[in-house]
């Protein structure tokens, strides 16, 4: 399993318990070692999940089951408007980060009974939008961005300028500008402290750097 696979599966497991867990029922359940449960810990901190370690019968790591959203109901009417909207914005390359996007849109058109569905459906035929599709960019890409700026981590980017040269630095975001055109990032270069926009179509490649322990 991928290191970011297994950070995702570790912050659903600990949510998804009533009580805490060891860090050596986790290394087992992973197929890791205690060293990387630990690290694997301090990156879920990092990336600002409320990871606690208690103490007593039932103790060791725990999630706190808050950090997720509660549940929200949503008329027809309003999830018509988010599910158009946020369908216009994939269509358009708008948003970068569009499998986030579709898989909420997803959740909040399953959360909708059978009858306010064909309400929505309905409701969506009398819909459209138009625009100019912003310059289309690699998936990988917009994955590892989306990640950097959700949990605020450094991300390694190979980037070619307007005169065509290619160039690697290490910068954390400190910003994202959607246009009709296309979509720019502010970066903070980790080294140099500069402040330098880059275009989203111009980045060929990008990592997302692994936090220190």
């Amino acid at each position: 399993m991928h290191r970011t696979e297994r950070l995702f599966a570790l912050a659903e497991y600990l949510r998804g318990r009533r009580t805490g867990v060891t860090a050596e029922a986790l290394a087992e359940r992973f197929g890791v070692t205690m060293r990387t449960i630990y690290r694997d810990l301090d990156a879920l901190r990092v990336a600002s999940l409320p990871v606690a370690a208690e103490s007593g019968p039932g103790g060791g790591y725990a999630l706190d089951r808050s950090y997720s959203l509660p549940p929200v109901n949503f008329t027809a009417r309003e999830a018509a408007l988010l599910l158009a909207l946020g369908k216009f914005a994939i269509d358009m390359r708008l948003m970068p980060f569009s499998e986030t996007l579709q898989s909420g849109l997803d959740k909040v058109r399953a959360a909708l009974s059978t009858s306010a569905q064909r309400e929505l459906l309905a409701r969506l035929k009398e819909l459209s939008f138009h625009g100019v599709p912003a310059l289309p960019s690699e998936k990988k890409v917009r994955a590892a961005l989306e990640r950097a700026w959700f949990e605020q981590q450094p991300v390694r980017i190979t980037y070619v300028d307007s005169s065509h040269v290619e160039s690697k630095r290490v910068i954390r975001i400190a910003s994202v500008m959607m246009d009709r055109h296309e979509t720019r990032v502010d970066g903070v270069d980790v080294d140099t402290g500069q402040v330098r926009q880059y275009r989203l179509d111009k980045i060929l490649a990008a990592e997302v750097q692994r936090p220190k322990a």
